[in-house]
């Protein structure tokens, strides 16, 4: 199989059959062999009942139903997992994203040899205070702090080899953030192309003020994970030595002082410079132990489900079998 298709979404009824056969169409028109995965995160309508009957005319279409919401990073988890094309792309449910720039993204791949392909939407339909502005500052902060060079980290749509999506931890809101986990996962050649934004066509969008937040967290721990994440104790076991240094720099000036220029004066205890050095050598230690706890964490893999699927639609067939039907 070339391509597998995935497709988080969360209340789009209204879209998903007009999407599916817009997909449909593309892929038909190029020739590509295509599976497509929609991962319904805690729909509340009728989404996962257009799933099942949109599979059953379609053996192109899987499913994956979510028990309840998760989030749009543990979505596109699931759909990794379950993918099987040589190339995977992702994009959003709420027809903003064009199917018809995926062939172009492919070819990218395939012909001059980029690891991943992001997409940029350039000119954007969405409001300018609420969506465009926090995305331009995301961008920004998210090159300058990672390296990747790209416009736009959070469009939906991109291409990635299937080695790729295979490789990374995608958790939180770290989404927005998949080209620095390739990055750092060592897939250096990541490309991007201007795709056409597609205003919303049906219901309202997922982005409010909580993402805003979120999303620069998540900007922050995606940079101290890949500065520190696998030797936690270059950062916490260097301030630690530091702190520690510094409250016996203290700790040794009041001896000396006490004991040969003013054996006379105030108690030790009674100096401030004491309660620095103590306070001092105690967040040291607890610094030095954060590292060499860190340290040892890595060296344990902790097994946790980070998501329930309720229900799935196809998972279970072969890809030779979809081969089959398209032949037919």
């Amino acid at each position: 199989m070339r391509l597998s298709i995935i497709i988080p979404l969360l209340n789009e009824e209204e879209s998903l059959i007009e999407l599916s056969h817009w997909i449909a169409g593309v892929m038909a028109s190029h020739g590509i062999s295509y599976e497509i995965i929609f991962i319904d995160d805690g729909s509340t309508d009728n989404s996962w009942e257009i799933i099942r009957q949109l599979s059953e005319s379609q053996p192109e279409i899987r499913g994956i139903r979510f028990l309840r919401n998760f989030g749009k990073s543990q979505a596109l988890h699931a759909g990794f997992k379950a993918a099987q094309g040589a190339l995977v792309a992702t994009m959003d449910a709420d027809l903003q994203d064009n199917p018809e720039e995926i062939p172009a993204m492919m070819q990218m791949i395939e012909a001059e040899g980029y690891d991943m392909v992001s997409g940029w939407k350039k000119k954007r339909y969405d409001s300018v205070l609420m969506k465009n502005l926090p995305s331009k500052l995301f961008n920004w902060a998210a090159r300058k702090t990672s390296g990747v060079k790209l416009h736009d980290f959070n469009c939906g749509l991109k291409v990635f080899r299937k080695e790729v999506v295979k490789s990374i931890e995608v958790s939180g809101e770290m989404h927005r953030y998949i080209p620095v986990l390739a990055k750092n996962a060592g897939y250096r050649k990541i490309g991007e192309q201007v795709v056409q934004h597609q205003a919303r066509k049906f219901g309202k969008t997922k982005f409010g003020p909580d993402r805003f937040i979120k999303g620069f967290l998540d900007l922050i721990t995606v940079w101290f994970v890949s500065k520190f994440g696998k030797r936690p104790m270059h950062l916490f076991g260097a301030l630690g030595v530091l702190m520690f240094i510094i409250g016996f720099g203290f700790a040794l000036y009041l001896g000396i002082d006490k004991l040969f220029f003013n054996p006379t004066g105030r108690l030790v205890a009674q100096r401030p410079e004491f309660y620095i050095a103590l306070t001092s050598m105690i967040i040291g230690t607890q610094l030095f132990l954060a590292g060499f706890l860190g340290e040892m964490l890595l060296r344990v893999r902790i097994t946790q489900e980070r998501y329930s699927i309720y229900e799935s639609l196809n998972l279970n067939r072969t890809p030779e079998g979809v081969f089959q039907r398209e032949k037919v």
